[in-house]
């Protein structure tokens, strides 16, 4: 089979003005490439090859690297890598997770760890400690200690447990326990029943 000169010289001509077309293609998809490899080596992704990044991207990169770690050990995370931090940086460091203990321990938090406190960072502890027991005592928590009461804070608990009763009773509460009414109490609940029953009559009768 004979081929027209005309056709073949006319492909020819295509094939020389596509070409720039096809260079710019492949220039974009690899200029797309790198912005994508340095992306995913900013983000400290697997897919980073650091290979592939200039010399200022490398810098770039390892500043951003530097300052996710530091972060990283502010926020006391796992992947914190102490070893990268300066000496500012570590000592800095040091106050901010001392202190994140101390705050810790006040607020009765599982992390807290009181071998790490200062004799008295410890004393604060201890008293914000029993403080809180006391509190969760009053209000009748599971977690209180009442061991740990004193003969004051005993009778401070009953008290509180006592009045905390008698308004669940005025209320209706289910959480009411008659049987540890006095006499007084009683009458009072019995006339807070008496009101919210006539309440109840009004509000039925404007239906």
């Amino acid at each position: 089979m004979r081929i027209c000169p005309r056709t073949y010289i006319g492909a020819q001509i295509a094939c020389i003005a596509l070409w720039p077309v096809l260079l710019i293609a492949q220039s974009a998809d690899r200029a797309s490439n790198l912005v994508r490899n340095l992306s995913a080596c900013k983000n400290s992704w697997a897919s980073c090859d650091r290979s592939r990044l200039t010399q200022t991207e490398s810098a770039a990169v390892a500043v951003i690297s530097h300052q996710r770690d530091v972060s990283n050990c502010r926020n006391n995370f796992n992947s914190c890598d102490h070893s990268k931090l300066t000496g500012p940086e570590a000592a800095a460091w040091a106050v901010a997770d001392h202190q994140r203990n101390v705050s810790d321990c006040n607020e009765g938090i599982a992390t807290c760890n009181p071998s790490r406190l200062t004799p008295s960072e410890a004393r604060a502890w201890s008293v914000a400690a029993k403080q809180r027991n006391v509190a969760e005592c009053k209000e009748g928590a599971g977690s209180c200690n009442h061991t740990e009461l004193t003969q004051a804070e005993v009778a401070e608990v009953a008290v509180a447990s006592r009045q905390s009763n008698l308004s669940d009773c005025k209320d209706g509460i289910g959480l009411c326990d008659h049987s540890k009414l006095t006499f007084s109490e009683t009458n009072e609940v019995t006339a807070a029943e008496h009101k919210q029953c006539a309440k109840l009559r009004e509000r039925l009768g404007r239906v």
